[in-house]
């Protein structure tokens, strides 16, 4: 991961880097939080609210990082003495900054007693996870825990270290439970429509599922010593490349194998309720709310929702980042109507949210062309995404006899890149999407031709895809085939046509 300008350079460190790219002076000792998911996105975001607090915050409050499975980012995290660079990058200015926040770096997999001692350890107050909305081990069918992955009945077993997040938590809270640790708190900040009362769900049910000699005496301790706040989370922050790294050495004069890309713009929403304290992270720009819903509903659908829109049409349309799609005078126009008429109605805006403003500010962070947030990035894992952001706003207007047009050209747009029909290409970049749902698709795809599009998305929707509500309105579903069809035989920009066509023909909402 070195790069031709960083060659020869030192490695970066505790006494290399330089004074004025330190984030914050106050370095921590001690851990306070173990974290769960060592990715770009936690190391932009919770990391770097958490170096800001640390500069008005007495305590032990250093994060463990445990990364999920890759060893990359951990082995570099040990080697540059847990020192890396967050590159904030907009078309004004690039500002990099050192956080110092991690007293530690583990891989999950590769030291799995370690982890489950850390969860357990007394001075852990805190565990935090950014394991994507796929590492719940959710399941749309039974919208609980999937008790159908053999990862979580091997996690149940216990016959071996645990694999699964939800696992890991339950056996780390176990293990705490024996040595009468103190009170924690477990701090979803992931994109999940309450991701603490859905993280709290998914432990008691995994605890419910464990032999009764286990079950009884964790499941009353949890009840009282366990407590499991909603957060919301914002930040774009794409995948790491070389032109980060190189941005890096001629700045700073380091080498770093693993910076870290980022929007100036951040931001973090929690509900205070935490067992045994926590980081004053409001100095670090953190909100506290006693009702974190409407900042996630607002997010998951204006920012998420259109931002996944934009995605799957501009990689449809052969764009490679979100900036060179929201360029295209259609999938901007698209972007504004599903944002505007369609998910901005299903949702109510906090009082403190200057609505104008930040629409504006989003239009601003989709365009950021120096970031060059790849539309693969953005639209990969869809099956998980859409289902927190597309069914209840389509639900809303199709219940009011309305029909999201907007809503149905995300669905369809999602389906052409990740299920294309026989003959067509979606591009390289949709087919360099992941998506957990690929062989639930392709086994759709084998009962029910792709190119019947009607049937094909009626089947997608009765598999519970994008949960239950939507079979309930075949016209939706028709609606999602017809512009897959145009999709095939015109293209994105003459589907994107058709949608607003029909919107505009049809009763709009009040703005």
């Amino acid at each position: 991961m070195t790069s031709a300008h960083s060659a020869g350079l030192p490695r970066l460190g505790s006494t290399t880097v330089p004074a004025h790219a330190l984030a914050n002076r106050r370095t921590p000792t001690e851990t306070g939080i173990v974290h769960l998911g060592l990715g770009n996105f936690h190391r932009a975001h919770q990391a770097v609210h958490t170096a800001a607090a640390l500069e008005h915050t007495e305590g032990p409050w250093g994060i463990l990082g445990v990364a999920s499975r890759s060893a990359t980012v951990a082995r570099a995290l040990r080697e540059q003495e847990m020192r890396y660079a967050v590159v904030e990058i907009s078309p004004a200015r690039t500002r990099i900054t050192v956080p110092s926040v991690h007293t530690g770096a583990l891989v999950a997999p590769e030291q799995p007693e370690e982890l489950l001692d850390a969860l357990a350890a007394p001075g852990t107050a805190v565990i935090t996870m950014t394991v994507t909305e796929h590492g719940y081990t959710y399941s749309p069918r039974t919208h609980g825990l999937d008790l159908d992955s053999p990862a979580v009945r091997a996690d149940l077993r216990g016959d071996a270290p645990p694999r699964t997040t939800i696992g890991q938590i339950v056996r780390g809270l176990q293990r705490r439970r024996r040595t009468h640790a103190r009170p924690v708190t477990v701090l979803s900040c992931d994109n999940l429509v309450g991701n603490g009362a859905q993280t709290r769900r998914l432990v008691r049910e995994f605890v419910e599922a464990l032999p009764a000699a286990e079950r009884d005496d964790l499941a009353p301790w949890l009840e009282s010593a366990v407590t499991f706040p909603s957060s919301m989370v914002d930040r774009i922050v794409p995948a790491t490349t070389a032109v980060y790294r190189d941005a890096v050495a001629g700045r700073l004069g380091v080498r770093d194998a693993i910076p870290v890309p980022a929007e100036p713009f951040s931001m973090w929403v929690m509900e205070d309720h935490f067992a045994a304290g926590r980081p004053r992270w409001e100095h670090g720009g953190a909100l506290f709310t006693d009702d974190v819903e409407p900042y996630e509903l607002l997010k998951l659908r204006l920012l998420n929702g259109t931002h996944s829109l934009i995605a799957y049409l501009g990689a449809l349309d052969g764009r490679e980042t979100i900036p060179d799609s929201i360029a295209r005078p259609f999938i901007a126009d698209a972007a504004r109507r599903v944002l505007h008429d369609e998910y901005l109605p299903s949702l109510t805006v906090p009082g403190d949210i200057d609505l104008d403003a930040y629409v504006r500010q989003l239009f601003e962070r989709w365009a950021n062309t120096a970031l060059g947030h790849r539309t693969q990035q953005v639209g990969s894992d869809g099956s998980v995404k859409l289902r927190q952001r597309v069914p209840d706003p389509a639900l809303h207007h199709l219940g009011a006899g309305r029909m999201p047009h907007h809503l149905a050209l995300t669905v369809a747009a999602y389906l052409c890149c990740l299920a294309p029909p026989p003959g067509f290409s979606p591009g390289p970049h949709a087919t360099a999407m992941v998506d957990p749902a690929r062989d639930t698709l392709a086994g759709i795809a084998e009962r029910v031709p792709v190119s019947s599009e009607a049937s094909y998305v009626e089947a997608v929707l009765e598999s519970g895809l994008l949960g239950d509500g939507l079979t309930e309105y075949p016209d939706f579903a028709a609606r999602v085939a017809g512009l897959m069809d145009v999709i095939v035989r015109y293209g994105p920009a003459a589907a994107a046509a058709d949608a607003l066509r029909a919107a505009e023909t049809a009763p709009q909402p009040v703005r």
